[in-house]
């Protein structure tokens, strides 16, 4: 008997995926770097060809770019050739940054979520609980009454009484809304790191996820600079870093203003932010200060943690930066809404936020 031979392990290639699909993952994480230029994109994927090889003579960049037109992907301008990706490429982004960031998470159940509140609910739950006046007798476990007769009054004699019934709790469902909050400072894309297309990922992501599990649940994503402004979910491929401050205030101010306009009783802001609050308007001016936490800037923003937590609204703060003084703010901010906070890495973050949003979900705020 000869045994078993090792030999080094050569992972094959994909032979689930066709030509088409393989370039077309790859040039999903090109448009949202590009923010949304498809010949940028284009021009990236040709060269990335060109270093790894990823066509061969069948299938080439040009037979690819042709099926984006056919597929409906990208479209092309009739006078001056300009090419521009689809409402169908925007969805698949969102959906390629789905599976990417949460693929490997079960799908949750559909559209509402669980709370902490037993009752008199939507969805039968695993506990169990005695009978009590004014239960609905579809909330019975037949079983677990059955065998609770069984041990209180013995075979020979079976009978049920009041006292043996079993209830099956039910879950209540709630709906949240939501706010994402996106800072497109310039210290977005400085020092040599690009955070700007991960938040984008992930504000996709779950955007892409409230849509196809959570229908009764809603989503509003704004952006923050020198000012906020509100933003469609499908804007968000074309997103792009400004030469601006970090007017944490306006953000704030305007995230909770979208929420009173929410029926949902509960509510949250999640921020995705790498900086400190340097900026604020006073009249028709702007407050700047880079340097350091300015106590002008930083107790109106903390002001602002008050006030929300006040109406109950909690403040979930993802910092993608590691500065000491910038987890002290942090630190406080939180503290005073007593929201949470997390210092993520950028490959973190997705998770971090999908978590998050589950595990609020199962609570009334």
């Amino acid at each position: 008997m000869s045994g078993y031979k090792f030999s080094r392990f050569i992972p094959p290639k994909n032979s689930n995926k066709s030509g088409f699909d393989q370039l077309h993952d790859i040039f999903n994480q090109l448009i949202l770097m590009t923010s949304g230029n498809v010949a940028e994109a284009l021009s990236w994927l040709t060269n990335i060809d060109k270093q790894y090889g990823l066509t061969d003579e069948k299938y080439g960049i040009g037979d690819f770019i042709e099926d984006l037109k056919n597929k409906g992907f990208i479209a092309e301008e009739a006078q001056n050739g300009t090419l521009s990706i689809t409402a169908k490429s925007e969805q698949s982004v969102r959906k390629s940054a789905l599976e990417e960031i949460f693929g490997k998470l079960k799908k949750s159940k559909r559209g509402n979520h669980s709370t902490t509140h037993r009752g008199i609910g939507d969805e039968r739950s695993a506990d169990h609980r005695e009978f009590r006046f004014g239960d609905n007798l579809d909330q019975i476990s037949m079983t677990e009454s059955i065998k609770n007769a069984q041990v209180n009054h013995g075979i020979g004699d079976f009978h049920l009484t009041e006292n043996d019934l079993e209830i099956t709790e039910k879950e209540h469902k709630a709906q949240t809304s939501t706010v994402l909050m996106i800072d497109i400072s310039h210290s977005m894309i400085l020092y040599g790191e690009d955070r700007i297309t991960p938040a984008k990922k992930v504000a996709m992501a779950l955007a892409e996820l409230i849509i196809k599990n959570y229908k009764n649940d809603t989503l509003d994503i704004l952006v923050f600079g020198n000012d906020a402004w509100q933003i469609e979910i499908k804007d968000l491929p074309y997103l792009e870093v400004g030469p601006y401050h970090t007017n944490t205030i306006a953000g704030l101010e305007l995230a909770m203003d979208l929420l009173r306009r929410r029926k949902n009783p509960n509510k949250q802001i999640f921020m995705i932010t790498d900086g400190k609050p340097t900026c604020m308007k006073v009249g028709i001016k702007y407050y700047k200060n880079s340097f350091g936490l300015d106590s002008k800037i930083l107790n109106k923003t903390l002001n602002l943690a008050a006030q929300c937590r006040k109406i109950h609204i909690p403040v979930t703060t993802f910092m993608i930066a590691s500065d000491p003084y910038l987890r002290e703010f942090v630190k406080d901010f939180t503290k005073i809404n007593n929201g949470n906070a997390y210092y993520s890495s950028l490959q973190g973050l997705g998770n971090l936020v999908f978590e998050d949003y589950q595990r609020n979900r199962k609570k009334h705020f």
